[in-house]
Parts: C-alpha cells; structure tokens; sequence
C-alpha cells in the first residue's frame, strides 16, 4: 500500500483542454461515438521532474450494449473505452485493450485527505490500511494470498483528493480479482485490536517520511501555503491524530464518503465493458443512493517564510511556490509550458542554470500541485548552506526573466515538442489507462482526444507565457521553506524581490 507525497503528486498535472463538462443521455438513451480520447498520465521516479505522456488510439463506431436494469451512459472516448452508470450512481467505465493477456481494475473513492477535519487527519489513509486488516469473509492473510496466488499485483493510495484500490492480473482472474477488491471496499470489520496495531504501523511509516528531508521540506510548506485547510495537512496525519482515532470515527468517516456517488470504477486491458459492468452491478448494485457530497470551502493561499533548523542533516533544503491554476482553469496548458521551460527538464532553465552551468545544486526543479480549485507552482533545491542564499537568487532570477523578456521561438518550440513527445509514451501498460480513465472522469467527466491536446499546446502562444509569468511570480505571492542545519540563516521579505 502506497501514501503520502507519492500518490499526492499522482493526481496532478492532469494535462486536458478547455470544455463544457459533458451531460449524459437518458436512461437507455443509446449513443454512437466517432471520437478518440485521451489523457496523459503523471509519473513521478525518484523526485526528478515531472512527466507527461499518452498515446492515441484508433477510431471507431460501434454499438454499446446496455444491461437490463442499469441506468446506462456513453460518453465520447477513445478506442474501446465505455462508460455505465448504475442506478444509485456508482460508474463504471472500460477500455477494452485486446492486443494485452492483463486487466487493471480500480475502485476510486472521490475523497481524500483533503475531506478530513483536523480531528480526522490522516483518518482517509487509516481506512485504506484498515480496510487489508480483515473484512467480513476474508481474513488479512487470505487477502495478501488471495492476488498473490494468481500472479498479481494488488495495491491501494490515498491522495489529497481521492483513495484507490487496484489490481492487475491475467485477464481470466478478473471476476476474482474484482470480487477481493469489492470485499475490501464494501465490508471491512474494522476489528479494535487491528487498529491499535496498525496505529503502530502507521507511527513508525510517520517516523520514516520524517527522515526524508525531500518529503518534510513540502509537508511544511504546505501547511504554510495552505493554512488552516486540509490541503495543508499531511495525508498520513500526525501521531497525535492518528493515536486518536477511534472505531466510531473509522466507521462514520466510512459511512459518510465510501458512498455510491463518490465511487468509480475503471478498468482497462483485455476484458469487455459488458462484462465489468455486470461485475459491478453484483457487488455494488445493492448500495443505497446517496446526495450529492459537498465540497469544502476554496482554500487560501498564504505567502509565508519558514526557516526550520534541523542540525542532522547535511544539505539546506528549499521549497519556493506561488499559487497557480486549478485544473479546469482555461489557461492550464501556458502554465504546464511556462513550468517546463522553467524547471521541467534537464533542459530547463533550472536544471541548466544552477546545475549545470553554476553546480550549485544536484536536485533542482520546478513542479505543479493543482486541484479542483487551487494549485501551485513550486520549485525544490537541495543544496549547501552557503550556496542557499545564490540558489534562492537564482531562482528568483529566472521569474524575473520569464516575467520581463519574452522566451525565443526555438525554446518554446522546444518545450511544446518536449511536451507532445512525452504523450506518446502513457498508457503503455493497462494500470496506467485504467487510472487516466478515473482521473478523467474524476475531474472532467469526459474524455479528451490526442488531436485536442495537441492542438491546446500549439495554441499556446510567446505572450500567453510571459502573462502567465507576470501573473504568478509576484513577490508578495511568494511562500518559502528553508530546511536544513542553518546555523542563523535566514531570508526576509525584501530578499524575495522579482
């Protein structure tokens, strides 16, 4: 099982041009579809810059097939993708991969961490443990065998704002595989002596995330840039919440979000949606319908500076952000462009300026967090204490030449280039499609055609960049982390100036 800063980074940068989200038909409307989509997945190896990537598929018309009883709805996608929803809500989407032998099967809950009150951190990514620990017909050695003795891999996340549970087995161990993954999400036991000891788990992960200066250098400036809100908040929680959570709090928390409107279902590799949908509609048919879940309040953004001094480690650590777009914002694809000129590469200004030509750093680069409603633009160094100041500088110099002088013809062409290769290079491997098909649905609640993102790339233009860099690099927006044995370093206010 996977949490923290990993998976966090996993939902962003979701690269999707501008559109009205789409209506579904009737119940039993039927459609036919001549349209391809696609979005790019985000992997993140090793802290090292972020990368963007997808691949097309072929174009084709073809009657989908309705089940009785299910409210049913395609939407325009690509290759064999099709999507159904069941009557109390829960969806179900598929793209059928025939060329593969394997099948990815996900059950997406659309919440996270950022759902938790401050009692509750850390409350969604003790669930996702819990739910391993035993539920009402398997046992929690049954469970690690169960995936095992197929060959398969079985997993789960939690997220700023959303939980997976997946598998990817051969394509003829799906009906058991969706049945482990169903039993783990539906009918957990949430046994008090299983709490109290993955509590200690949990404590010692906690324990490990802390000795990673990379992990506790943006766990502290997101708490400063997010203040007061639950996106500032650590997605494994802190021992003291942890140690606090009780059985009533795991089962209202679980009561509350895991939830038919809340939930998704995704799969992609040699199957047919058909199939699936019949698969969900055994298992999840039965829940009972549920509201709409609001979502809670916008955050604010907060322009803090925090020097914390940690006398074990031997590199300062830097974290600088502004705030940036959230995902459906109409100028997302000039902001993933000014970030990748600026430190998305080993090409990049970043990476060529303090690393390579001033070797004042290792790790250098820029990244986007964004969310539904918000986002960031932040930029990591670890360095020396006494190249922290000249890193700063450096890096407050490369927003101001963005921001004042507008980028060449051949380095734009670059980046855009940079960016549309890497498409070419997602959805090689069925877990990936089948968690760009949540993602998509997630937040859009469409799919989007490779020609559509590529031409949103072309249309960025030399001015959109410099806007979008006058826009975010504004001194007073500036939040800053230093980490690191200090000794009396600081940074003020004034020496922030761009």
């Amino acid at each position: 099982m996977k949490s923290g800063r990993a998976e966090w980074i996993r939902t962003t940068n979701l690269l999707v041009p501008d559109s009205d989200a789409h209506s579904p038909p009737a119940a039993g409307q039927r459609w036919f579809v001549e349209v391809t989509a696609i979005e790019p997945s985000v992997d993140r190896l090793e802290w090292l810059p972020h990368r963007l990537a997808a691949q097309p598929q072929k174009w084709e018309n073809k009657r989908r097939s309705f089940l009785p009883g299910i409210m049913s709805s395609l939407v325009p996608a690509v290759g064999e993708i099709e999507k159904t929803v069941l009557a109390n809500g829960v969806r179900v989407i598929t793209e059928a991969m025939p060329h593969v032998r394997s099948v990815a099967v996900g059950i997406w809950i659309s919440t996270g961490s950022r759902a938790e009150s401050p009692q509750e951190n850390g409350i969604c990514h003790f669930i996702e443990h819990m739910v391993f620990k035993g539920t009402t017909t398997r046992t929690a050695e049954e469970i690690a065998r169960s995936v095992d003795s197929i060959g398969g891999n079985l997993d789960a996340f939690t997220a700023k704002e959303m939980v997976s549970f997946n598998a990817k087995v051969m394509d003829e161990h799906l009906p058991r595989t969706f049945d482990i993954l169903s039993d783990l999400v539906l009918h957990p036991m949430f046994r008090p002596e299983d709490m109290e000891r993955e509590k200690g788990v949990i404590l010692e992960e906690l324990k490990m995330e802390a000795d990673s200066p990379e992990y506790l250098v943006h766990e502290i400036f997101s708490s400063n840039f997010w203040k007061d809100h639950a996106l500032g908040k650590p997605i494994l929680g802190t021992r003291m919440t942890v140690q606090g959570f009780s059985r009533d709090m795991i089962e209202q928390h679980y009561h509350r979000n895991y939830v038919p409107s809340n939930i998704t279902i995704t799969a992609a590799g040699r199957l047919t949606h058909q199939r699936v949908a019949e698969l969900a509609g055994e298992q999840f048919a039965a829940l009972a319908p549920n509201g709409v879940v609001l979502p809670d309040p916008v955050p604010s953004t907060h322009a803090r500076i925090a020097m914390r001094h940690k006398k074990s480690l031997e590199q300062v650590h830097l974290c600088l952000g502004v705030p940036s777009y959230p995902l459906p914002h109409a100028d997302r694809f000039a902001c993933y462009v000014l970030n990748t000129l600026l430190g998305g590469g080993i090409s990049s200004r970043l990476f060529q300026n303090i690393r390579e030509r001033q070797g004042l750093a290792y790790a250098v680069f820029s990244e986007l967090s964004p969310y539904r409603d918000t986002g960031c633009l932040s930029v990591y160094a670890g360095t020396s204490l006494e190249s922290a100041r000249k890193v700063v500088e450096s890096i407050l110099g490369e927003f101001a030449q963005l921001k004042q002088t507008p980028v060449g013809e051949e380095e734009l062409r670059r980046a855009k280039d940079y960016m549309k290769g890497s498409l070419m290079l997602s959805l090689e491997s069925t877990s990936s499609r089948m968690a760009n098909l949540a993602r998509q649905e997630l937040y859009f609640s469409r799919f989007f055609s490779l020609d559509e993102l590529i031409e949103s790339i072309e249309q960025v233009s030399i001015a959109d960049v410099q806007r979008v860099a006058q826009e975010f690099f504004d001194s007073r927006h500036i939040a800053l982390t230093v980490l690191g044995s200090l000794n009396g370093f600081k940074l003020h206010r004034e020496d922030l100036a761009c």
